[in-house]
């Protein structure tokens, strides 16, 4: 006799195929990731946003992503005006996925009227998959961590 185990996948039922469309598209209208901010970056073109570190001063010393603007969630109400053109869409990054510092910044960005995408992964995972960084002593980069990044390749294929 066997016995029927329902899987706690299944126990809720994916959506239907335009429902799960629509969510994803939105999804990603909100967030992307690390990778594609990095390759948007090396391109050596325009990439059509700016990006932001919403972390500490100390955090910023750090390490951030090259190029990026630094704006701190508490200032932005005061000083988004001085360093973000409204025309020019914003990502924002903080820590890392354990942090929901870059979700607060984007609301704030938002809520003056910006453009905003949230990056995936932030400091962390831009550290983790071995994209270079600034530090107040100049750039730095560590190899990519083979449980997190691509090793040996350009891109992970997604």
């Amino acid at each position: 006799m066997t016995t029927t185990h329902e899987s706690p996948v299944l126990s809720v039922p994916p959506a239907a195929p335009a429902e799960a469309a629509r969510h994803f598209a939105a999804a990603l209208a909100f967030h992307t990731d690390v990778s594609d901010v990095a390759a948007a970056l090396a391109a050596g073109t325009d990439p059509g946003f700016v990006v932001v570190d919403s972390r500490s001063t100390q955090s910023w010393d750090q390490g951030h992503v090259p190029g990026a603007v630094h704006l701190s969630t508490g200032q932005i109400p005061q000083l988004a005006a001085e360093f973000l053109d409204r025309d020019v869409p914003v990502v924002v990054y903080c820590w890392g996925p354990g942090c929901n510092g870059a979700a607060r910044a984007a609301l704030a960005l938002s809520r003056l009227g910006y453009q905003v995408k949230e990056m995936l992964g932030g400091m962390e995972y831009w550290i983790r998959e071995g994209f270079g960084y600034e530090t107040a002593d100049g750039p730095a980069r560590r190899d990519a961590d083979p449980l997190a990044a691509p090793v040996g390749a350009d891109d992970c294929g997604c």
